[in-house]
């Protein structure tokens, strides 16, 4: 029985993605205290870690940041660790359960805490918080959305780690809407759906060789025919868009051919000297 799914391709990275996101949370580079850059992370201004979180959301979509690397000395009862969102992007949530912490959002979304309340010490060590974000709908796919940066505070505000998170606005993942799955092809078979505007649109087999390729248009559709015959029995198709650096895929679908290049044609005499012409049959 025919069945559509997701390529492995399309694995959600991280138990705390939601829908849009991808996380990759790790250390990053520069100087403590300036958070201009200085090196491989350890290897900075007096060789400490900074703090440094990454992640990519579709436009419209929400997602998860994760902020970690703190391996600093520990900090005492009412430190902060501050997110402040990116341009085009909000903080929705701070969704971090762990004992000992409290988490607020400020008004209008402009940035999140964390702020340390369980006790006497905290090392921030062995955590990593989430901040809830969600980027506006008409963020360009590709583009890296500047000014969003990370410190952690003592209780007197005093800084003792900066950082930066890098939030890639990702691309929403076309639809491959015809042929549908499991129903009879012909050999050449059109293939239609709706994407991103302007995204290059890809089709590929089960052996990801490409089958037919086109624009998506402005209002989001887009259609090609294969240039070549596909093989006639079982097979799969799968449609990837690219925009701006960025990539996603489609679900797969199960296709059967039943047909054969030669019965997508019929052939005529012109009448006039012998030609003949090929007409596509409807």
């Amino acid at each position: 029985m025919s069945w559509s799914r997701r390529s492995w391709k399309t694995t959600v990275l991280g138990s705390l993605a939601m829908a849009g996101a991808v996380l990759v949370p790790g250390t990053a580079y520069g100087g403590v205290e300036s958070g201009g850059p200085g090196g491989p992370a350890g290897q900075g201004d007096q060789g400490r870690q900074e703090l440094w979180a990454s992640a990519t959301i579709e436009p419209g979509r929400k997602g998860v940041v994760e902020v970690g690397g703190y391996e600093g000395e520990p900090l005492g009862e009412g430190s902060v660790l501050t997110l402040t969102a990116p341009a085009k992007a909000r903080v929705t949530g701070v969704p971090f359960a762990g004992l000992g912490y409290r988490g607020a959002v400020a008004p209008g979304g402009n940035s999140g805490t964390y702020t340390f309340v369980g006790g006497a010490v905290s090392t921030w060590k062995g955590h990593k918080f989430p901040f809830a974000l969600s980027v506006d709908p008409d963020a360009e796919p590709g583009t890296r959305l500047p000014d969003c940066t990370l410190a952690l505070r003592d209780a007197e505000g005093t800084v003792h780690r900066r950082g930066t998170c890098s939030v890639t606005v990702g691309l929403p993942a076309p639809v491959l809407s015809h042929p549908q799955s499991g129903v009879p092809l012909s050999a050449v078979p059109e293939t239609s759906g709706t994407a991103y505007p302007g995204a290059q649109i890809t089709v590929r087999d089960a052996q990801e060789d490409e089958v037919c390729a086109t624009t998506a248009a402005p209002n989001g559709t887009w259609s090609c025919v294969p240039g070549r015959a596909l093989p006639a029995g079982a097979g799969r198709l799968q449609a990837t868009a690219t925009l701006n650096g960025v990539s996603a895929m489609s679900e797969q679908i199960d296709i059967v051919v039943t047909g054969s290049a030669r019965d997508e044609h019929d052939t005529v005499s012109d009448g006039g000297g012998g030609r003949l012409h090929v007409l596509p049959r409807v």
